[in-house]
């Protein structure tokens, strides 16, 4: 009955969101409440929210503390060169506009932080993406992909996890897996390159070779659009965009703090580290930078209040996300719908399956870590899975590796915190960037188990 229930209860929740009947955080509340009665325990409802509410308070604290504090390196001009060297390269070509992305949300996962990635990757390529009328989703879901695969790093998470709960070395995971996950980042510059070719058919966009062409001249914008001049017709380079066309780039904002550049980088390059090294606690790293660079960069009270306040509503979007998901987790585990859907499946799993329990791992790890919080599958299903595995020979690393493979697709989950900065910051809808995202990154994770399969690693 729990089983059911909890399958019924996160197909209700996707089906409202995409459907845009009700809001992500009102979905993420009232479904799960109203299920918790359902299953009988509506009087423990209390009890199971104030538990999810604890565990992701410090993911809620370090989600504020990063958006103001990448939102005033933002302000105070530290990503200009990034964004106009990007502009550079990517001038008004779809097609460069979307495999830029996929390079800077890859490079930018090098931190390890989700989040981190969303919000350097949106604030340099959303004024891109308006200016040239292409479509946001695009760009949410090519960079929550690419950081899906990152993800996979040893200080990403899910590596170390995989490491712990199966007294494994993380480094025996993760090293073999190299090729396989090198070969899933290049299916995703791949899928950049054509969603770019797409959006540049769609928008008309001109190359070189066809602004030469006399027939060439003029083109519909957009779908239903006016008739205008394509991006680039008449080869003038006039057309193309500029770092002045952008606000977040005038070079003359007051918020500019070129005096401190350096501190501000230094500051950031410290921060990161400190990350990656765990010298603290996330949220206390990203509290003490934001003071230090609020402080510093704006040492008037009234300026720190406006940067405050210009940030606020992403701050307040994330947040109220992020203990929405609470009640949504909360029930789930609460109740022991979790453990009754991922016992369900396993034993699903045919008994002639079980010499290949590794290539089983990889295909469930699809739907449960979407489902499920990281935490949950690589506690709680992944030593079951290994156990299964073990008793047809199948060695737990091998497990461990398979394990990795839906990571691109764990990005985009309702339960990754992440997803609502990247959303929130790129105004688009979740239920829109699910409805895009989750085929595309369902295929990648698909390329990445059989690249691991292809070279013997799984």
């Amino acid at each position: 009955m729990l089983t059911v229930l909890g399958f019924t209860m996160i197909a209700t929740f996707l089906v409202l969101i995409m459907l845009k009947k009700l809001s992500p955080i009102a979905a993420l509340v009232l479904i799960p409440a109203l299920f918790c009665v359902f299953v009988g325990k509506g009087a423990h409802l209390g009890d199971y929210v104030v538990e999810g509410v604890g565990k992701l308070a410090p993911t809620a604290a370090m989600l504020m503390f990063a958006i103001i504090y990448f939102g005033v390196m933002i302000d105070v001009g530290l990503f200009d060169p990034i964004v106009r060297g990007i502009l550079r390269f990517c001038k008004a070509d779809p097609v460069r506009v979307v495999v830029g992305t996929a390079v800077l949300a890859a490079i930018v996962s090098l931190d390890g932080d989700g989040s981190t990635t969303f919000m350097i990757t949106v604030s340099a390529m959303y004024p891109l993406y308006k200016r040239l009328g292409m479509s946001l989703v695009v760009m949410t879901g090519v960079a929550a992909t690419a950081n899906g695969v990152m993800n996979t790093l040893p200080w990403g998470g899910p590596t170390a996890r995989a490491a712990t709960a199966l007294k494994l070395d993380a480094t025996d995971i993760f090293v073999p897996m190299i090729p396989a996950l090198a070969v899933g980042l290049v299916a995703v510059f791949v899928l950049a390159y054509v969603l770019g070719r797409r959006e540049r058919k769609r928008l008309g966009y001109l190359t070189l070779d066809e602004v030469l062409e006399p027939e060439s001249e003029t083109v519909l914008v957009a779908a239903g659009g006016p008739e205008a001049p394509r991006p680039g017709a008449g080869g003038g380079a006039a057309d193309l965009p500029e770092a002045a066309d952008f606000p977040g780039l005038d070079p003359k904002r007051a918020t500019l703090r070129p005096r401190l550049y350096w501190f501000n980088a230094a500051l950031t390059v410290v921060l990161l580290t400190a990350m990656i090294m765990e010298w603290l606690p996330i949220p206390v790293l990203f509290l003490l930078g934001a003071a230090l660079a609020l402080t510093v960069n704006f040492p008037h009270m009234p300026d720190q209040k406006a940067r405050i306040a210009a940030h606020s509503e992403n701050v307040v979007n994330v947040a109220g996300m992020v203990f929405a998901a609470a009640v949504f987790t909360g029930v789930l585990n609460g109740t022991g719908m979790v453990k009754h859907m991922a016992d369900w499946l396993v034993g699903a799993v045919p008994e002639g399956m079980g010499p290949h329990m590794a290539l089983v791992t990889g295909v469930l790890s699809l739907p449960l870590t979407y489902f499920m919080s990281n935490d949950g599958f690589y506690f709680g299903v992944l030593p079951v899975l290994a156990e299964a595995g073990a008793a047809h020979g199948v060695s737990p690393v091998e497990i461990a590796r398979a394990s990795l493979a839906g990571q691109a697709l764990h990005m985009s989950s309702p339960l990754v915190p992440a997803v609502y900065v990247l959303v929130g910051m790129a105004k688009v809808e979740f239920g829109d960037h699910t409805r895009f995202t989750v085929k595309w990154a369902a295929l990648t994770s698909l390329v990445v188990l059989g690249a691991g399969i292809l070279f013997g690693i799984v």
